[in-house]
């Protein structure tokens, strides 16, 4: 697509995002002035990478971006032999493995005694993911507990990542028959980048609820009642799949249906989701 074109789409994202050209910028990592000038057009062949960038800040895939037609633009969709139409995940311990992981390499790292690193994360990461606290401000405080000069959990995080391939194939195959999204309780900026980086399916979701984004985590009502807007069917025909029983029970309060998600047996719970999305006959 020519450069205007491409601007034009770029703009009419971001607004629908809600999301000033200085928000998206210090999500996408990108310079003001590079991106003011994407969105006039006055950009020749701005780089793959800067788009990348862009469409993963956005929650949008990099076909949705450039105008492609993504894959499952032209899908069938069904409800299952339940009723369900739509299909939220959760991220972590849904679609990744990395609490332990990321745990014990900061341990070793600081010297700090396992138990106490869990300790001093869990004390701070309602509040990290809920957007009252800063990133920059959980890594200050994470650091004065630890006894450490810093900590950047963020590269933890990252770094020890470990996709379950099980159920990345099942969302972009769920993704062809249903509607789907992603709600999760998630630090400011780590779900754009492993989109971008395909740590997760960066498919073209119908909705991607980001607890840092609309400040509200899992359990509280308010992040299922914005969830629910957005999937825009009944109560219902919403389907959540989590690992957290607590977080389940609070969507079925609300007349969602819910299915555990087993991190320690993922095959087996990969599995239990197939069957529970088996579409109803015609």
């Amino acid at each position: 697509m020519d450069e205007r074109s491409l601007g034009k789409r770029l703009q009419s994202a971001r607004q629908q995002a809600g999301l000033t050209q200085q928000q998206l910028c210090q999500k996408a990592n990108l310079s003001f002035s590079t991106l003011t000038k994407i969105e006039r057009g006055a950009i020749k062949s701005p780089s793959i990478f800067t788009i990348q960038s862009i469409a993963g800040a956005l929650g949008v895939s990099l076909d949705e971006l450039i105008g492609q037609p993504a894959s499952r633009s032209n899908r069938t969709l069904h409800k299952t032999k339940s009723g369900v139409s739509f299909v939220y995940f959760d991220v972590n311990g849904c679609l990744i493995h990395f609490w332990q992981a990321a745990f014990t390499e900061l341990s070793k790292v600081t010297g700090a005694a396992l138990d106490t690193v869990e300790t001093a994360f869990w004390h701070y990461n309602d509040d990290v993911c809920r957007g009252t606290m800063s990133l920059d401000d959980f890594n200050v405080k994470f650091a004065e507990q630890l006894q450490v000069k810093q900590v950047k959990w963020q590269d933890y995080y990252l770094r020890t990542v470990e996709p379950i391939p099980q159920m990345h194939e099942l969302v972009k195959w769920a993704g062809e028959h249903y509607k789907v999204g992603l709600l999760t309780n998630i630090m400011p900026g780590l779900l754009s980048t492993m989109r971008r980086e395909n740590r997760i399916p960066n498919i073209a979701y119908d909705s991607v609820i980001d607890s840092s984004e609309v400040a509200a985590i899992k359990p509280e009502a308010k992040i299922y009642e914005i969830a629910q807007g957005r999937a825009g069917c009944p109560p219902g025909e919403i389907l959540l799949i989590d690992d957290s029983r607590v977080n389940l029970m609070a969507a079925e309060r609300l007349g969602w249906r819910v299915l555990w998600f087993d991190d320690a047996r993922p095959e087996e719970a990969a599995e239990r989701v197939r069957e529970a999305l088996e579409p109803a006959e015609n």
